[in-house]
């Protein structure tokens, strides 16, 4: 098919801004993103969709646009409904790098664009779906006439007589045709699939339940295709959603499996534009969570969760309680990162795994740095009626938290992956946002001490000092870590002394002059001056037990 025949077809409302010359690109396919570099996701020949939530100033375009030419995309088409009229600087940016730009009325679903470019370029290889989408002009829109991927379903079931449910990684059923099925059936389908991938076994994966046969299909988001056989798949296994269908796809002819392909292809377009709603909300806990980690005064910090209230419980205001829910997955090797891998399964697994369809997750803001992300959970989200204050006594349990989904997530991260998760308690205003996160943070080291691939610890588990230290208020934990560590920092940054790390070996050395001095690999006589000097800057005595737990606090504090 080529850009032209997008640009003649009036019903997918498309303008062109750009690219004339180039309109006999064929066009192999079509990708929504609002990635800023979505190049891992692209083979190159498709139409690009984008809503521009990736564009925060004109500097944007160029690179964005760059990265799609390299890729070889045929064009891309950028929607109106967020910003009015497309940017002068993105159709510029298209000009100079020969990207045939399409603007598309805000009153055009992308998903109407996505239907259409798949039926014509599956051809008569899908001539069944082409006929059951012909039939349903509307499938996917977001609109009261849609329906998401349970319209999808419904179309298998009425026009092919075939039954089928989608499940994210974690089992949970997110659309169905017919009646549900049982959770001990989508926590098997999930594992099984989970396990297939992991191993490399060529899909469609089948199995028997209870006498009944299932066939297992990826359904994967952000335009992944089977083509992409280099991306490592550890980087989408726990986080792509599945189709299984109650049939022995074993003996299909090719054009049945082709359009199952198609099908998945069409719920993909419901999985990017849940993806795209969760943006807002990602930012929002990054906001928040670097406002806590920075230090910021609690009364800034309330006014950011005043901003973010409304957005993740609408119609209650402010949430009273909070709570914060770490969670890391580590990969033997450590070569592939694990933050956005965390950050889609926390999504999903603060979802009560008894509530289908995507949108439960629309009220848990999850950021993620690094190999680690953070939930800022707000309780009445998981308090059945949003209404209702329940406050601590709908709190997060760890071990409740991974009861239902051990045994998928367990299959995905096969032997060479871990989750661990901490759980903080809940906090009633922005002050103890702070405590929380530490707390929280000191709870996932406890379950990464633990054996087994995935481990979760609570609050309750942790003792000593790592209880107490995350309620010393803000300004208490300000003013005593400046007064014993602000010295050091001075001294290190005009003399390059490394103090600060001196005292941190020497602390946990218990001391020892020997084990310190072999630990930081320095002749115990330069470990000596260094003790001295720190000593003298803070008029303290390391050798008195009262001040070795000062300077062990305010570390810790710090």
């Amino acid at each position: 098919m080529r850009l032209r025949a997008l640009l003649e077809t009036e019903a997918l409302g498309l303008r062109l801004l750009g690219g004339e010359e180039e309109l006999d690109r064929t066009v192999r396919g079509v990708m929504t993103t609002d990635l800023r570099d979505p190049s891992r996701y692209l083979t190159g020949g498709e139409l690009v969709l984008t809503g521009l939530a990736w564009r925060r100033n004109s500097a944007d375009s160029e690179p964005f646009v760059r990265i799609l030419a390299s890729a070889g995309v045929a064009g891309l088409a950028a929607g109106e409904a967020e910003l009015g009229d497309i940017p002068d600087d993105l159709v510029s940016a298209c000009v100079r790098n020969r990207l045939p730009l399409f603007a598309v009325n805000e009153d055009v679903a992308f998903a109407t664009i996505t239907e259409y470019v798949v039926r014509q370029v599956s051809g008569e290889r899908a001539g069944d779906l082409a006929a059951v989408v012909d039939r349903h002009r509307r499938l996917m829109t977001s609109g009261p006439a849609g329906g998401g991927p349970d319209v999808v379903l419904d179309l298998l079931t009425t026009d092919l007589d075939l039954r089928a449910w989608v499940l994210s990684p974690t089992g949970r059923q997110i659309a169905g045709a017919g009646e549900p099925l049982a959770p001990g059936i989508c926590a098997t389908l999930a594992s099984e699939h989970l396990a297939a991938v992991r191993t490399g076994r060529r899909g469609p994966h089948r199995l028997s339940i209870q006498g009944i046969t299932y066939s297992l299909f990826p359904i994967r988001g952000h335009g992944r295709g089977p083509g992409q056989a280099t991306r490592d798949v550890r980087e989408s296994v726990l986080s792509d959603w599945l189709l299984a269908v109650e049939a022995d796809a074993g003996d299909w002819p090719a054009e049945r499996l082709d359009l199952l392909q198609g099908v998945t292809q069409l719920i993909a377009v419901e999985r990017d534009r849940r993806d795209a709603a969760r943006t807002v909300r990602r930012r929002l806990a990054q906001e928040v969570l670097e406002l806590v980690q920075t230090g910021a005064p609690p009364a800034e910090i309330a006014a950011r969760l005043r901003v973010a209230a409304p957005v993740l419980l609408p119609g209650l205001g402010t949430a009273p309680h909070w709570q914060v829910v770490v969670a890391r997955v580590d990969w033997d090797g450590g070569d592939i990162p694990g933050g956005p891998v965390a950050q889609s399964l926390l999504e999903e697994i603060l979802v009560d795994p008894s509530m289908s369809g995507p949108e439960p997750s629309d009220r848990i803001a999850v950021a993620h740095a690094g190999d680690e992300a953070i939930a800022l959970v707000p309780l009445p989200a998981l308090s059945g009626d949003a209404g209702e204050d329940k406050g601590p006594d709908s709190a997060l349990h760890a071990d409740a938290l991974l009861a239902a989904v051990r045994e998928p997530l367990a299959a995905g991260l096969a032997d060479d992956g871990r989750l661990t998760l901490g759980v903080s308690a809940a906090v009633h205003s922005a002050e103890g946002l702070r405590g929380a996160l530490e707390e929280a943070r000191h709870a996932r080291r406890v379950a990464a001490a633990r054996p087994g691939r995935v481990c979760a610890a609570g609050h309750h588990e942790l003792a000593s000092h790592v209880l107490l230290l995350p309620f010393v208020p803000d300004d208490v934990r300000r003013a005593f870590t400046a007064r014993l560590l602000d010295p050091l920092r001075d001294y290190d940054r005009r003399h390059r002394a490394e103090l600060i790390p001196t005292l941190e070996a020497f602390l946990d050395c218990d001391g020892s002059w020997t084990r310190c001095a072999t630990r930081l690999h320095l002749h115990v006589n330069t470990l000596r001056y260094r003790v001295g000097r720190i000593e003298q800057l803070t008029a303290r005595d390391l050798s008195r037990l009262e001040d070795k737990l000062d300077f062990f606090l305010a570390l810790r504090m710090s």
